[in-house]
Formats: structure tokens, C-alpha cells, sequence
């Protein structure tokens, strides 16, 4: 979720009048002067686009804006890509119901769109006394989240379930119903399905400011580079930069710290180590050190947790990494032998608060939604499903909903058919039968989906995130001058 530009750049007065978002920059049809929508979405994470989403199933206008010039590109893009219960969250506040019930609206809708789920369940493995003495407590705290089924695993159970745990560990907590899930593709059908609904996705243009439009009551202007959009709500989902966009409408009631978490990927071979999520015992600063499979056939390991002044700082660090390999041999040392494919970093939009910060003022038709950390990808479509309840009871009048029309997803997943198996899908189109990527089987006909899809990739990135192509052991070193050469052709056929 790209953040707007600082406050300081704000103009003195905004223009009555749209202009025309560079080009490029819009998804979804031509913008036109002076046209006006029902709700302007400030932010393309995956949170924004699941707000978009939802009211795009009402006969609503429905625009979206972002810095970055794709779907996903901030926060989103770089997490650990599970799909939390929310056992262990703080019961009785927003995000413990949210994350109850966007989990089960996630799973139902990964279904549906063929985004790969892999039910792996989670062990929060006790290494000490105190952690061991703890269980029961975070058992208890996993029932009042609606996490019946959690139970204490002892040790002689724990090794014969991880036989490569390092040596040591007193107990666990089994989660059952933890899962992994793509990190990529759910904002991507997202940002789909609001597309073919209608909605206009402007990409590539940074807000500077929010404000009323001079002798317009009831419209507002979101003034960013690449144009004004007029507008009779706002939703501000704008991640890392909520807060300053929440302080473009006169608000002052968060901060956020960009806090950075680094991760290391590990080769495919290191798959067979892990069966569950590996959990620590959680701490007051987040969710700790984890080992968890990915449903792309790798192994993670992280995050960390350093706070950072550079709400752009994704660099990985010798230290962190260094910190992180320390953690990996204990809890796995075979793991911390095997090759690392990649190291990445991501950051968490954190606050001084404790729980979500989700607020709707109906006389600015605007709602805020900050402080969305680690938890938004399984909350996501409850807090779209929150917001648009908060925008009807303050007065947006949400006219009568359509079924859901759910795209179907290219699957990135191990598990499941990949388009190079498919022989029927080969036979029809044989560049699903041309390997690009070899390190992880992607064909030319998937990059060449990509390029064209509703919601096209403009960059290699883009491709990467949507194919899985040039995300291997080379990253990139074989395939990245032949996907490159088809990102740029596409661009110029334009």
C-alpha cells in the first residue's frame, strides 16, 4: 500500500475540475473532466482494493488511486503469506473480529478464484520453561478468538510431527487451522474483479492533498500528479502512509512507523524439512521468528522487527540477516545448511495503538483505515465488508448489491495444475508448452496472460508477482532478458 507524498507538498487550493491521469496510468477506461465518483479508494494494497471490491458491488462510482504503478506493490507484496485464525490475537478488539472473519471469507473466496491454500496448521513451539508455561494462557486466549480446536502437543508427539526441529523444545501449541496462502494474487483478483465491475484504477500518481472543493458542498477533491479526482466519499487505505493522508482531512490521531521485517527464502529442497507453520511464542513487538513452507514450494524464515524513520527502506540488512540465520539453527539447523534463493524485506504500518485504527466521519464522507499490520491480507474482505457497513449507516446510499461475479486466477501454486502439465491447455495454445522460467516452470503463454489480463503487469516485477517468473534459484539470470523483451514489446504495441 504506496503512501501519499508529505503534507508539505499539499497545493494551496485544488481544482474544480478533473484532469487527465497521465497515460498509462489508468486501468478500466479514460477518465473524464469533471466526472465525479461516489468513493475514491486513497491506496492499492490489498486492503484498498478489497474496499474497492466490495462497493463495486453496488451500483457505486468507484475510483482507486496509488503511487505505485502496479496492484500490490508495497506492503502487500512482501509478507509471510499465511492465513491467520487469529488465535492469538487481542480478544475483543476490531482486529481479532475482523481477522476471525476475514479469514473465512478469504479461504471461501481463494477458493472460488483458485488462489493455492495450502491447511499446513501451525506449532508454537516452547523452547524454555516460561514459553512452555505460557501455552496454556495463549490456549485459553485461542478459544476466546473462536479457536476451539487448539491443543497442547507434547514433546515426543512435537519431534515425531518435525522430526528436523532442533534439539530442545519442551512443547508446542498446535493451530490447526493456521494456513499459507499466495500473498499476490488475492489483491490482484481484487483490483480484477473491481475492474470488470467498473471501477477505475489510477496507478502511478502520488496524492498530495485531500481537501473540499471550493463552492462544491458535498464533493471532495483528491488532488495527486497525475490529476484531481472529485469525489463524494474517500476512503483512506493508504498503508504506510495513512496517517499522513488522515492528517490531510484534519486528523491527528495516529502515527506510523514503518516497521521493517526481513526474510529469507529458502531453495525448494528444503521443502521436505518442514511440514506446519513454525510459531515462536509471541512477544509485546509482534509474532517472532517463524519457519513456514510457502504454497510456491520454498521455506521461510523471519521476519525481524526494526523500526525505521525511511518509510521506503525494504534493504536487508547484514545484521538482520545475520540475526536470522542465529534463529534458523536453532529451530531448524539442516535448514540454515540449505541454499537461500532470495532474501527480501517488507514493512508493517505500525501505530502507537494496539488494535486497528478504522473510523468514519460522515459529515467528510471520509472513513480511515490505518494501522493495518501483519494481519491485513486474512482481514482484508472484512474490513472491506466493515467499511462499506460504516459508509451505509453514515449516509452513502448503497443501492442494492449484485452476486459477487469471482475471477478465476492463474494458479501459482505447487499444489494444483500448473499450465506446463496441462496437456489439454498445451494442445489448444502450445506456448503453454514454451518454459520460460525454468527454475519455476512458467511458459510464455502465462507471461503473455499477464501482459494482456485486465489488470496487466507493466513491469518484470509486475510479471514475476503474477507468473512466478524469475523468482527461482537464478532470479531471473535465465529468463529475465526474454521476459523483459516481451514486457517491452507489450509496451510499445500499446
Amino acid at each position: 500500500m504506496s503512501g501519499p507524498a508529505p503534507a508539505a507538498g499539499v497545493p494551496g487550493s485544488a481544482p474544480t475540475a478533473r484532469t487527465r491521469a497521465r497515460a498509462g496510468a489508468v486501468s478500466g477506461g479514460p477518465l473524464l473532466d469533471g466526472e465525479v465518483f461516489d468513493v475514491v479508494v486513497v491506496g492499492a494494497g490489498v486492503v484498498g482494493l478489497a474496499v474497492a471490491r466490495q462497493l463495486c458491488l453496488y451500483p457505486l462510482r468507484v475510483g482507486v488511486v496509488d503511487a505505485a504503478d502496479d496492484v500490490g506493490e508495497g506492503t502487500s507484496k512482501a509478507n509471510t503469506a499465511i492465513l491467520h485464525t487469529g488465535f492469538d490475537a487481542t480478544a475483543g478488539t476490531l482486529e481479532a473480529t475482523l481477522v476471525r472473519r476475514g479469514y473465512e471469507l478469504l479461504g471461501a473466496y481463494a477458493d472460488a478464484a483458485g488462489i493455492p491454500v495450502e491447511r499446513v496448521g501451525a506449532l508454537l513451539v516452547a523452547w524454555d520453561q516460561e514459553e512452555l508455561a505460557a501455552l496454556p494462557a495463549l490456549a485459553a486466549k485461542a478459544a476466546a478468538n473462536g479457536c476451539a480446536d487448539v491443543r497442547s502437543v507434547d514433546a515426543g508427539e512435537l519431534y515425531q510431527r518435525e522430526p528436523h526441529l532442533g534439539a530442545g523444545a519442551l512443547g508446542a501449541l498446535e493451530v490447526p487451522g493456521e494456513a499459507i496462502i499466495c500473498p499476490w494474487t488475492p489483491p490482484l483478483a481484487f483490483a480484477t474483479e473491481a475492474v470488470a465491475a467498473g471501477a477505475h484504477l489510477v496507478l502511478g500518481s502520488e496524492v498530495s492533498a485531500v481537501e473540499p472543493v471550493p463552492g462544491s458542498p458535498g464533493l471532495t477533491a483528491v488532488v495527486t500528479s497525475g490529476g484531481t479526482l472529485l469525489t463524494r466519499w474517500v476512503v483512506n487505505a493508504a498503508g504506510l502512509g495513512a496517517d499522513l493522508v488522515d492528517r490531510m482531512l484534519g486528523h491527528d490521531r495516529f502515527t506510523v512507523t514503518a516497521r521493517r521485517g526481513e526474510l529469507m527464502v529458502f531453495d525448494k529442497l528444503a521443502r521436505p524439512l518442514v511440514r506446519h507453520i513454525l510459531l515462536p511464542v509471541p512477544t509485546a513487538r509482534g509474532k517472532g521468528v517463524l519457519v513456514a513452507p510457502t504454497v510456491f514450494g520454498n521455506v521461510l524464515l523471519g521476519p525481524t522487527a526494526q523500526d525505521t524513520a525511511d518509510r521506503a527502506d525494504t534493504g536487508s540488512t547484514a545484521e538482520g540477516l545475520a540475526m536470522l540465520v542465529a534463529r534458523g539453527r536453532r529451530i531448524m539447523p539442516e535448514l540454515v545448511a540449505q541454499e537461500v534463493t532470495a532474501v527480501y524485506a517488507g514493512l508493517r504500518a505500525a501505530t502507537e495503538h494496539g488494535d486497528y485504527v478504522v473510523a468514519c466521519h460522515g459529515d467528510q464522507r471520509y472513513v480511515c483505515v490505518g494501522g493495518i499490520r501483519s494481519t491485513g491480507l486474512t482481514a482484508s474482505l472484512a474490513i472491506a465488508e466493515h467499511v462499506t457497513q460504516l459508509m451505509g449507516d453514515a449516509g452513502l446510499d448503497l443501492g442494492l448489491a449484485r452476486p459477487a461475479v469471482v475471477p478465476r486466477m492463474p494458479n501459482l501454486g505447487e499444489v494444483g495444475l500448473r499450465p506446463y502439465q496441462d496437456g489439454p491447455a498445451i494442445s489448444a495454445d502450445p506456448s503453454y508448452g514454451v518454459i520460460v522460467c525454468h527454475c519455476e516452470r512458467v511458459s510464455s503463454g502465462e507471461v503473455r496472460d499477464a501482459l494482456a489480463a485486465a489488470v496487466p503487469a507493466r513491469t518484470v516485477g509486475g510479471v514475476a508477482r503474477r507468473t512466478r517468473a524469475g523468482n527461482g534459484r537464478c532470479q531471473g539470470f535465465f529468463c529475465g532478458a526474454q521476459v523483459r523483451a516481451m514486457v517491452e514489446a507489450r509496451g510499445q504495441s500499446l
